[in-house]
């Protein structure tokens, strides 16, 4: 089976290291092509032997505006065609678009011939312009695939007549092991921050809704009670352009002076973009997932995998992934009070949350591996091939 696969974006976030997980899971069986912008993502792929073609890539947000709609639109265009050779070259048997954006694309193409999948990753905020986007890729995708419950809901509200499929996310259960991470040198390789403290940690982009003032907030309530704790923030504000939803580069420095004013500069680590999350998760006491909603929550299962509880938003993905009170918490966005709660019910716990990190790992282990997600996503191209009346496979 020759699959085409098909990114609007080079940048890596958690979307895209879903996808290259996708890929380095995928049989022999099945001959990908990714079409990417040049850039990190194209690089990582072709690390796993994956080959890639060259697209243009768009920035552009789902918000009308006078000058970067109808650039968006002219990159899209651009794109869809570059899709159409790529497919033709490639005797694409499935084309599967990894996000909103690429789903457009592919709607611009107008792959008749082909059956296309579009992974919905995102719960677009209400209104006219994320209605007609949906409702697009519904009437063009053979089946859309979305990483959530909760997101497949969202894609329903916008387009009742939608083909939608739930496929969860999965860890790469080897990379993310607790019996490879020696916990003590974990620490130690995040020197005083973790030293007999309580070592909190977001792995997210720094954005508005991924909730990183939370935590703050829930830090200061903490350390306020006497609790010795120190938070780690992973990721950096990756989406900066003008056209994009949120002034990331604002909530960045509005986030530096919210641990300015609540003097917590020796209590508050940024770590930035990295490459050793697992070593850094496994120092962790407890990850923290504060989003206003979250599709799915990727650094939830990579938690879980190693054994570190959690307490989540209670807005979206997350609910299919913790059992509240078994691998760590559910909470209320923007609520620190009630999260500095749950989190002091974890650490003052009689085995400190040793019970919650084993079912996690339990629970991730049985429930989200690459090989069920692999598994899943070809039974979805099998259908669609069979449903649009393309080649057997």
């Amino acid at each position: 089976m020759n699959v085409l696969y098909v990114s609007h974006t080079a940048v890596v976030s958690g979307a895209e290291r879903s996808l290259l997980d996708l890929l380095g899971g995928l049989p022999a069986t099945v001959h990908p092509l990714l079409a990417t912008p040049p850039g990190p993502l194209q690089a990582l792929a072709q690390e796993r032997g994956v080959a890639t073609t060259a697209i243009t890539g768009t920035a552009g947000s789902l918000r009308v505006h006078p000058l970067h709609t109808p650039r968006a639109l002219a990159e899209m265009a651009l794109a869809a065609w570059q899709v159409r050779r790529a497919a033709a070259r490639h005797g694409a048997d499935v084309v599967h678009a990894n996000s909103i954006r690429a789903g457009i694309v592919l709607g611009f193409a107008r792959l008749r011939a082909t059956p296309t999948i579009v992974h919905v990753r995102d719960c677009l905020p209400a209104g006219r312009v994320s209605t007609a986007t949906l409702r697009l890729i519904a009437s063009t995708a053979t089946t859309v695939v979305a990483n959530s419950a909760y997101t497949a809901a969202s894609v329903r509200a916008a387009a009742p007549d939608a083909r939608v499929e739930v496929v969860h996310n999965a860890v790469d259960l080897q990379r993310f092991d607790p019996g490879a991470i020696e916990r003590a040198g974990a620490r130690a390789r995040l020197g005083d921050a973790a030293e007999g403290r309580l070592l909190l940690g977001v792995v997210a982009q720094l954005s508005p809704w991924k909730g990183q003032d939370t935590a703050i907030e829930a830090l200061s309530l903490l350390c306020r009670e006497g609790i010795d704790a120190h938070l780690v923030l992973v990721g950096s504000a990756k989406f900066v352009a003008s056209s994009t939803r949120f002034d990331n580069e604002d909530y960045v420095a509005r986030l530096h002076g919210l641990v300015a004013t609540a003097g917590l500069e020796d209590r508050v680590s940024w770590l930035g973009e990295r490459d050793d999350v697992p070593q850094i998760i496994r120092a962790l006491d407890v990850l923290l997932l504060p989003s206003w909603e979250e599709p799915f929550g990727r650094a939830v299962i990579e938690a879980m995998a190693l054994g570190v509880p959690v307490v989540a938003t209670d807005v979206g993905g997350p609910r299919e992934i913790v059992q509240d009170g078994r691998q760590g918490f559910l909470v209320a966005p923007r609520q620190p009070g009630a999260w500095a709660r749950a989190i002091a019910e974890v650490a003052e716990s009689e085995d400190g949350g040793a019970a919650m990190g084993r079912a996690g790992r339990e629970r991730a282990t049985r429930l989200f591996t690459i090989a069920r997600h692999v598994h899943a996503t070809l039974d979805i191209y099998e259908r669609a091939i069979a449903q649009t009346g393309g080649r057997p496979v």
